[in-house]
């Protein structure tokens, strides 16, 4: 796929809790598996069979823990929002009126 060269025919809807939620949990993993390889460091890494292409690993590290927190206070920001919005009980009122009898 070829890149965009202006942003006229993008389009797209607010993420809803759940999904930052679901963006929350792969960042979780995609940190845990860095951990994982018990090589972390500011040492760059191979990608692939590429010895040209590399990654520094703590700059990943880095990224990602500072997406986490974006998206943290992102769905944050809406959980205010919906609370602020949704009332915390609902009230009804019903009928008790007796028809039909006269």
């Amino acid at each position: 796929m070829s890149d965009l060269e202006d942003l006229s025919g993008v389009a797209g809807v607010e993420l809803s809790v759940e999904a930052i939620y679901g963006i929350l949990e792969q960042i979780d993993l995609d940190i845990l598996n860095l951990v994982r390889e018990g090589k972390l460091s500011a040492l760059k890494y191979a990608v692939g069979t590429d010895p040209k292409a590399s990654v520094d690993r703590g700059a990943n590290l880095k990224a990602l823990m500072l997406a986490r927190k974006q998206y943290e206070e992102l769905v944050q920001e809406k959980l205010k929002r919906q609370e602020l919005v949704e009332p915390g009980w609902e009230v009804s009122q019903g009928d008790c009126s007796r028809t039909g009898m006269g």
